[in-house]
């Protein structure tokens, strides 16, 4: 029977990635473990009764889609306007209004929804209620985008911003903030489109990368074989 050659040099890179791919795998696995349970875990706080906010402020992540409900009364000169925003194929604002809790120097930041924009891309009105009133919805996080073009002049953008985050407003504001942006419910008065959609974090995509990188561990075991275990030809 023809003897077996070891060939080490051409397999050893294959066989050296193939542990590094099964714990990447791994890795996927465990951060699709973890997303599953922070979905759980938002739809346990979603169903819980609506936390009352008031002027100490809230840590945030706790608060994450969390129902709220607030008493006071809406800012209109601090009102803004996040731009290109869609709805149903159209393109508008949300408006974002700051509403000083009753009581306190802190405000809170509430989405009252969607306006379209005209045919000159300009906002249609958005008017603002005035007294106390009480204000319900979800407690939300909203984030940078992942590409940001210049480095958050509010002052330089206005009335009308690119994107929103608590901190970019904190940050031109001499009083306490919220450090969370309330969903204004659907059924609440004084607001305009609200269609909100909760997009839940997804094992489905860490599921997929573990397979990938398990299959890659396998082919690279099948060439660390086929490359490090070759017949010696009969002389």
């Amino acid at each position: 029977m023809p003897s077996l050659r070891i060939r080490w040099v051409a397999a050893l890179p294959f066989a050296l990635a193939i542990p590094v791919f099964v714990a990447l795998g791994l890795w996927q696995l465990d951060r699709a473990d973890q997303k599953r349970l922070l979905a759980e875990e938002l739809e346990q706080r979603a169903a819980l009764p609506p936390e009352m906010l008031g002027a100490v402020l809230v840590d945030a992540e706790a608060m994450r889609w969390r129902r709220v409900e607030v008493a006071g009364t809406f800012e209109p000169a601090r009102q803004i306007l996040i731009d290109h925003r869609r709805q149903a194929g159209r393109t508008g604002f949300h408006v974002i209004t700051p509403l000083r809790i009753a009581g306190s120097q802190t405000r809170v930041l509430v989405n009252r929804g969607w306006i379209p924009a005209d045919s000159a891309g300009q906002p249609t009105d958005a008017p603002v209620p005035s007294g106390e009133l009480r204000v319900s919805g979800e407690a939300y996080l909203p984030s940078a985008p992942a590409i940001v073009l210049g480095d958050g002049d509010t002052a330089a953008w206005g009335t009308r911003w690119p994107y929103l985050t608590v901190g970019l407003f904190a940050g031109g504001v001499d009083y306490p903030v919220q450090p969370i942006v309330i969903l204004q419910d659907p059924s609440d008065p004084h607001g305009f489109e609200r269609a909100w959609t909760r997009e839940p974090p997804k094992e489905g995509m860490h599921l997929g990368y573990a397979i990938q990188w398990f299959a890659f561990a396998v082919i690279a075991l099948a060439l660390s074989l086929r490359l490090g275990l070759t017949r010696k030809v009969r002389a």
